[in-house]
């Protein structure tokens, strides 16, 4: 399909409250929506990189103006028949996984609306209905933590995660197992520590844990293979994971048990059914992960989640756990599943920027055609 038009959209969504991890906080989510016109059809794609080149080295920015000057032009004019074909076209710009994404997005968005089917099944999905996992980061006090993991047991969510960095670590965690000495758990690093913390993971095998989320630097595979060498808690790599070649190389060194895959971090959704594939040929299990985008992106991550190798509960919440309003209709929201798990199901039609809403959060908008 010949792509005509792209809009360009860098906004800014206030959070509820602050999301604080290892490497700081965030007060609102900075992020990138794209509109891709074919004729009289159109889809929407977004990516989510934050507001400072923290969580990887793009911001939301930067990504912007990638797209803007050079990714879009790239694409508008021509006919773009695949994924792959739309990665091909983009090659030539090294690394930006989450520029891409924005684009790449759009465009499965935009061939899911054209098919007349829902993008899950489009991705190779079979099955509408994946359990979700919830997730705690920092917050002021442990004990609000504890009263937050309690409730989240109660409501029957499969797994809990929890930030875990210096001086929010060991106590912090000693503390949750104690009140909760069965149920699924697993920390998420943020790339907080390095391999001369080798040391404190050893401790972490004592708490009997699902895994350790990215626990060394973002773009490394090397040490992750030698921590994962010392310790029994299986590793699972995020923000190591940008690419397919980078997942092969982690699978053939051992570094990871599991691997999340989050579409804005791989490239967009093209690269993430990719890596799921190579994963699942390797008999190592996956999850998808969120950025906190909009409803538009959460449904990608959603369909995304439907394949089959996605066997850990997922990181997708609710629009009403960060947002006061979500900038897209309709929000996202939980359901119960036929064992009263939390759980989403793919979206039949994918959620779309409401315009008030969108211009309200927007920092800066462009055209190309």
């Amino acid at each position: 399909m010949q792509i005509d038009r792209i809009d360009l959209y860098l906004v800014a969504m206030p959070l509820i409250s602050p999301w604080r991890t290892a490497y700081g906080e965030d007060v609102a989510i900075h992020a990138v929506l794209c509109r891709m016109v074919s004729g009289s059809v159109d889809g929407w794609g977004e990516a989510a990189p934050f507001a400072a080149p923290c969580y990887s080295p793009e911001w939301a920015g930067g990504a912007y103006a990638l797209a803007r000057d050079r990714l879009a032009p790239a694409l508008v004019g021509k006919d773009i028949t695949s994924g792959e074909q739309l990665q091909s076209e983009l090659a030539i710009y090294k690394g930006n996984p989450f520029a891409k994404a924005i684009l790449d997005t759009a465009w499965w968005s935009l061939h899911a609306r054209r098919e007349g089917r829902p993008l899950h099944e489009v991705l190779g999905a079979t099955r509408d209905e994946v359990p979700v996992g919830a997730d705690f980061g920092v917050v002021d006090s442990l004990d609000e933590l504890l009263d937050d993991v309690d409730r989240a047991v109660e409501e029957r969510f499969p797994r809990i995660k929890l930030k875990f960095k210096p001086e929010w670590d060991l106590p912090m965690l000693a503390a949750v197992r104690a009140r909760q000495p069965e149920h699924p758990i697993h920390i998420d690093c943020n790339s907080g520590y390095r391999i001369s913390d080798a040391p404190l993971f050893e401790q972490v095998d004592e708490f009997g844990l699902e895994m350790i989320e990215q626990p060394l630097q973002h773009d490394d595979v090397y040490d992750h293979a030698q921590l994962q060498q010392r310790i029994r808690t299986p590793i699972c790599l995020d923000e190591s994971i940008v690419s397919v070649d980078r997942t092969r190389q982690a699978l053939e060194l051992g570094s990871c048990r599991y691997v999340n895959i989050k579409p804005g971090r791989v490239g967009g959704l093209t690269n993430a059914v990719a890596i799921h594939d190579l994963c699942r040929d390797a008999g190592v299990p996956c999850w998808v992960g969120g950025m906190l985008e909009s409803s538009t992106g959460s449904a990608h991550c959603t369909a995304l989640a439907m394949l089959d190798n996605f066997t850990y509960p997922a990181d997708i919440f609710p629009s009403s756990r960060f947002y006061h309003e979500d900038l897209a209709d309709p929000p996202l929201e939980l359901h119960r599943n036929g064992d009263g798990i939390p759980s989403v199901q793919a979206p039949d039609i994918l959620p779309e920027p409401v315009p008030d809403r969108l211009r309200s959060l927007t920092l800066d908008q462009c055209v190309i055609q």
